[in-house]
């Protein structure tokens, strides 16, 4: 992830874009690749969703690396350590979803 974060960095400087990665227009960012990944599934049947062609999953690849590029800047400008704070969040989510309250639903936390 160090590696990762510092490339990203880099690139960003080489190009003078930390002026324009204030959290705000990060977290905008990206909203924007997630609806673009979300592009790739409208329509879809459930069935094409699981097994896409080649074309389309290059596209979705693209897709995924682009929201998992913003949400690394936003983590960084913030200084969110990413990978600690989403095993933090799968304990909280461990209590809010006891597995055998839970098991082969999808309510929500509240509704059980």
């Amino acid at each position: 992830m160090k590696d990762l974060i510092q490339k990203l960095r880099d690139f960003a400087e080489e190009r003078d874009w930390n002026q324009f990665h204030s959290p705000k227009n990060l977290a905008i960012a990206l909203t924007v690749e997630v609806a673009e990944l979300l592009e790739e599934f409208q329509w879809l049947t459930e069935e094409q969703s699981r097994k896409p062609d080649q074309e389309r999953l290059n596209r979705i690849k693209d897709e995924i690396s682009d929201v998992m590029i913003y949400l690394v800047l936003l983590s960084d400008h913030l200084d969110v350590d990413l990978l600690a704070s989403a095993f933090e969040k799968i304990e909280k989510n461990r209590d809010k979803y006891p597995a055998d309250k839970i098991r082969g639903s999808a309510k929500k936390y509240t509704e059980l």
